[in-house]
């Protein structure tokens, strides 16, 4: 049975409850979501969402919780992780704000990226934008943007899932996935499909379950 975490502590926790829980309905999946407050909780999950929200009260959450090391312990161990806008922002090895610069906020450092928040402006420029990820397949993926990051910059590890115009929108290295939009705010649940299938692939001798 697989369990999935989203960190609990801010942002848009219930989205993405719904999304993971949807897919593993219409797969026939056995499996809970979980949300993870406590390092208790983190030992007992085989994957972990970052929800998008805000990255510097989410970041300051997790480690006021002592759960900085924790987590980035399991990542680097190969935990697989989503992160959306904010968590995208609390993974990444280097941040900065558009307007105000290094803010130094705490991260988990676990992905080779550097990300700008806030590149378009605040939150009367927030947006929508159908976006091509062909690992999803042909059809267009609903992009939401909410005061949203872009990744500015890459390591040769990580891997492009999906642009807009010039802008790195999504990225995987290795487990773990990054996108400056919010997939769990669209009825689309294909990017939450593709995660769960990284989740059941990370499990030793787990048998794929997913239709082809």
């Amino acid at each position: 049975m697989l369990r999935v975490g989203i960190l609990g502590v801010q942002g848009d926790i219930e989205e993405h409850t719904l999304s993971i829980l949807k897919v593993m309905k219409s797969n026939g999946l056995k499996g809970e979501v979980l949300q993870v407050k406590s390092n208790g909780e983190l030992s007992s999950i085989d994957g972990l969402i970052i929800p998008g929200g805000e990255s510097t009260n989410i970041g300051g959450l997790i480690s006021s919780r002592g759960l900085l090391k924790p987590i980035r312990d399991r990542l680097y161990n190969g935990m697989p992780a989503l992160g959306t806008c904010a968590g995208l922002i609390v993974l990444a090895k280097k941040c900065y704000d558009r307007v105000v610069g290094d803010k130094s906020q705490p991260t988990l450092g676990v992905m080779d990226v550097v990300v700008e928040r806030n590149s378009y402006g605040r939150q009367k420029e927030s947006f929508e934008a159908d976006l091509d990820i062909p690992i999803l397949g042909a059809e267009k993926f609903r992009g939401v943007f909410i005061r949203a990051p872009t990744i500015v910059d890459i390591g040769s590890n990580v891997k492009v899932l999906s642009r807009l115009n010039d802008s790195i929108v999504a990225v995987q290295e290795g487990n773990i996935i990054g996108t400056t939009f919010h997939p769990e705010l669209v009825e689309d649940t294909r990017l939450h499909r593709y995660f769960l299938e990284i989740i059941e692939g990370n499990i030793p001798q787990s048998k794929p379950r997913f239709l082809p």
